[in-house]
């Protein structure tokens, strides 16, 4: 399978092997630090990219419902894996249950999928089967995506690294959940601006004590970064957070203050401030969970250039959703020190645009500012499937378009993906060169 075999190409090969030796460095994921591995099969196929996969391929969204009992769940999927065993995203799944559960055949059926249930309950395990799936797939760090008011406890953040999410924060500041989890979590009676930014500088304060390395936020594609100084948002923050009706250009001014004001403390706490631009949510409402989200091509980083410039002492990772936006992130890499390519994101995630928008980043992009890719995983068993196709295309690239094109050694070449793998990631958060 894809994610499974060596590349064909001797010097492809050689690089593959060699990377597969390296330890993983994760700088995004969704796992939960309190429960990181599967207890069971169902935790797997209700990735939301096999449930909106075989919805597409004409699965009924009820047959994944969440009232339904875990095995139920996952026998219904099964039924509709051969509509989806052709997607890359089939091949990660074949690798879990190959490399972790001991499965010995090429397809998941429903004649195959009870036994395969069976060997993946790992509910006793518990913290053992954590461990067991972290060190099978030499897992160096993980960083998480945590809530503003996440209480940040109960783990190793020197392996599951916090991550601060703030798209609450900028994009639902109006909400009132948002305002009583605001003074809840920080203590502070948010009423105005002043105290707005009170309570952020708490959170970020927090963060940093708990091992945070990073801040992080979706973006939807309408969203553009501007100067927004407190004293123009005085009336708009007012009315948002005592749950006023506001316009939606008042809207628009709370989202900048509050973004902007992120952004300062990102420069004052020095964290990298990662920007995942481009997602439109519920386009389609009668999708899946997790399967409604699209993007709109419209989006440019032409938007973000006042922020680029004005914070030149923050470092940004930037993903972006669109498949065709990567000539955009490659030019902004160029010319911006502080703009760094991202890996490659959801829709973007598949091996045939990851080795276009890579080609390109290898050949335009200095080999220092590439952090070459991350997981998103929801769970740990989906890293090292995920990374290894990463690795396979890296080593495709570097041997076709390096040591044959260019006439470079393999340790040259190799020396390239250890900087795009390893060397980047653990110095733009915070691990040094050493790790």
């Amino acid at each position: 399978m894809m994610a499974t075999t060596h590349p064909s190409d001797p010097a492809a090969r050689e690089l593959f092997v060699e990377m597969a030796r390296w330890p993983i460095f994760d700088p995004h994921s969704h796992i939960d630090a309190r429960r990181p591995a599967a207890r069971n099969l169902d935790e797997i196929l209700g990735y939301h990219y096999y449930t909106e996969l075989a919805h597409s391929a004409g699965m009924p969204a009820d047959l994944v419902a969440p009232e339904l009992p875990p095995r139920e769940r996952a026998r219904n999927l099964a039924t509709y894996l051969d509509r989806i065993d052709n997607t890359v995203q089939h091949s990660w799944l074949l690798e879990i249950a190959r490399t972790f559960h001991g499965f010995a055949h090429d397809r998941i059926s429903l004649d195959s999928v009870d036994a395969l249930y069976d060997r993946a309950d790992r509910e006793d395990d518990g913290t053992a089967w954590d461990r067991e799936v972290w060190d099978r797939s030499k897992l160096e760090a993980v960083f998480l995506t945590n809530d503003f008011d996440d209480p940040l406890e109960g783990w190793d953040a020197s392996r599951y690294v916090p991550c601060l999410r703030t798209d609450d924060l900028v994009l639902k500041l109006h909400e009132p959940s948002t305002i009583e989890r605001l003074g809840r979590s920080t203590g502070v009676d948010v009423i105005d601006y002043a105290t707005l930014r009170e309570a952020i500088g708490v959170i970020f304060e927090r963060f940093v004590e708990k091992g945070a390395r990073a801040c992080a936020i979706s973006l939807p594609p309408d969203f553009a970064p501007r100067t927004s100084t407190p004293k123009r948002a005085v009336t708009p923050i007012r009315r948002a957070l005592h749950r006023m009706d506001f316009r939606p250009d008042e809207h628009d001014e709370v989202r900048s203050v509050v973004f902007w004001t992120i952004a300062e403390f990102c420069a004052e706490f020095k964290l990298p401030f990662d920007l995942m631009i481009g997602p439109v949510r519920n386009v389609y409402p009668a999708g899946v969970a997790g399967g409604r989200d699209l993007f709109d091509r419209r989006v440019s980083l032409y938007e973000y250039r006042e922020l680029f410039n004005h914070f030149a002492g923050v470092t940004f990772p930037v993903s972006t959703l669109s498949p065709d936006a990567g000539a955009e992130l490659v030019a902004f890499a160029w010319i911006f020190p502080n703009v760094v390519p991202n890996g490659h994101w959801w829709y973007s995630n598949i091996p045939a645009f990851i080795a276009a928008d890579l080609k390109a980043r290898l050949q335009a992009v200095p080999k220092v500012k590439q952090i070459g890719y991350y997981s998103d995983a929801y769970k740990l068993e989906f890293v090292l499937p995920k990374f290894n196709m990463f690795r396979k295309i890296l080593a495709e690239v570097l041997a076709e378009d390096a040591i044959k094109g260019r006439g470079w050694s393999a340790d040259r070449a190799l020396g390239v993906a250890r900087h795009v793998l390893l060397d980047n990631p653990r110095r733009i958060f915070g691990r040094g060169e050493g790790g």
